[in-house]
């Protein structure tokens, strides 16, 4: 049975025009006029990408900080050892330890968003992956969440740090800032994420690479964007 779509929803898509390819700035200025929950919504940016994620070679994944921050508070939790259980809650660690966290997370306990691990802890961690892994929530060198330096990764998760994966419909979702955020600053993200989406692009895609790029609030309709100009600043 499909899902009948509110009255406020309704009246939010009214104001977009599906056939029209905004830009950038039409589109942040209309993703805040059309967000009508009663809390600070979160601004997404989807990528249609022309990519196989079933194909190692062509699954983008990666990190990077937004230079706006998020607007969100990240709950950081490390897992670590020694000296580095202190700099990680001096750098703002919600929570820092070793095999104590280790074994709580083991019992079911989730409560942060990110996990950071130094690498010689990863063995221990095999324990856990199942309960981390289909949450997204598995430490990965290459998201820069195993790292000796810890009390630096926190720093850079506290400041804004946001993490794409390709879906499997060769689909990116990445959060940009909330709808209080100035429309000047929430450009500043969307143009380091697409800058980093365009330039992660496999030498093996085929064919047109980015299809669409959509703009969106939290329950709110999506705004089609010219994929002419987020290629112009990516360059």
């Amino acid at each position: 049975m499909a899902k009948t779509k509110s009255k406020k929803y309704l009246e939010a898509a009214a104001k977009v025009d599906s056939t029209k390819l905004y830009s950038f700035e039409e589109a942040i200025n209309l993703a805040k006029e059309t967000s009508y929950v009663t809390f600070d919504a979160t601004v997404d940016v989807a990528f249609n990408l022309g990519v196989d994620p079933r194909h190692a070679d062509q699954m983008i994944r990666g990190a990077l900080a937004l230079p706006a921050g998020t607007g969100k508070d990240v709950r950081v939790c490390v897992i670590t050892s020694g000296d580095k259980i202190k700099a990680a809650e001096e750098a703002g660690a919600d929570f820092a330890g070793g095999d104590d966290i280790v074994q709580k997370i083991a019992g079911g306990w989730l409560d942060f968003d990110r996990v950071i691990a130094s690498p010689d802890m990863m063995g221990k961690l095999g324990r856990i992956g199942r309960v981390l892994g289909p949450r997204g929530l598995m430490p990965n060198p290459k998201l820069g969440t195993v790292t000796p330096d810890v009390a630096k990764a926190v720093a850079e998760q506290k400041a804004g740090k946001v993490e794409y994966r390709t879906e499997k419909n060769g689909i990116i979702h990445v959060p940009v800032g909330k709808v209080s955020f100035e429309p000047a600053k929430l450009r500043q993200n969307i143009d380091a994420v697409v800058t980093a989406i365009i330039k992660a692009k496999p030498s093996t895609a085929k064919g047109t690479y980015l299809k669409t790029l959509t703009f969106s609030t939290t329950m709110g309709p999506g705004i089609k964007v010219d994929t002419l100009e987020a290629l112009s600043v990516a360059k």
